[in-house]
């Protein structure tokens, strides 16, 4: 089995579409863990919404070529995400394999990691939140060490917003 963690984003129709993704992704591998939500402002292109982020531990028998393809982008494509040339055009959903932390002897080598970990919070402290001792293969700092790093301006914690689990414990809020 492999451990892999996620990082999860949404503009559009945000916490619908993360409790959703999230949802059909616990129907297609094992959710061990999902991080608090964080509201982010957006990167590159600040004419749009916030994102909300997350991160999730997945435990999968696929290997990240077949998790990326078979899964990740499926759901994507499920939850209507439509690939622009601007990668930082809003979407209803963006699913990336962040970090690889245990991976078994036949499904290739563990450790390979997303490059936004290094670069934004909105990235690394969701992941630090989950796994703060897990270790970047090319820097071998920890997550916690990363994220207490990074410049988190225009990132605030969302407490308000449960998404695991996915239950009638968490019913909507009433106005």
């Amino acid at each position: 089995m492999n451990r892999v963690l996620l990082s999860l984003g949404s503009n559009i129709d945000s916490e619908t579409n993360l409790r959703e993704a999230l949802r059909r992704l616990a129907s297609r591998c094992r959710v061990l863990a999902v991080s608090p939500v964080y509201e982010t402002a957006p990167v590159g292109n600040p004419a749009q919404p916030a994102f909300l982020n997350a991160a999730a531990l997945i435990e999968t028998e696929l290997t990240a070529d077949a998790l990326k393809t078979r899964v990740l982008r499926a759901i994507e494509q499920e939850l209507g995400r439509v690939r622009r040339d601007d990668r930082n055009a809003p979407r209803t959903i963006d699913l990336d394999i962040a970090l690889v932390v245990a991976s078994a002897a036949d499904a290739g080598p563990a450790g390979s990691a997303h490059p936004d970990i290094l670069r934004y919070a909105h990235v690394a402290v969701p992941l630090a939140d989950i796994a703060p001792q897990a270790r970047h293969p090319a820097t071998g700092t920890s997550l916690r060490e990363i994220a207490r790093g990074l410049v988190a301006g225009g990132m605030v914690a969302r407490p308000d917003i449960v998404l695991w689990p996915i239950a009638a414990e968490h019913p909507p809020k009433e106005s």
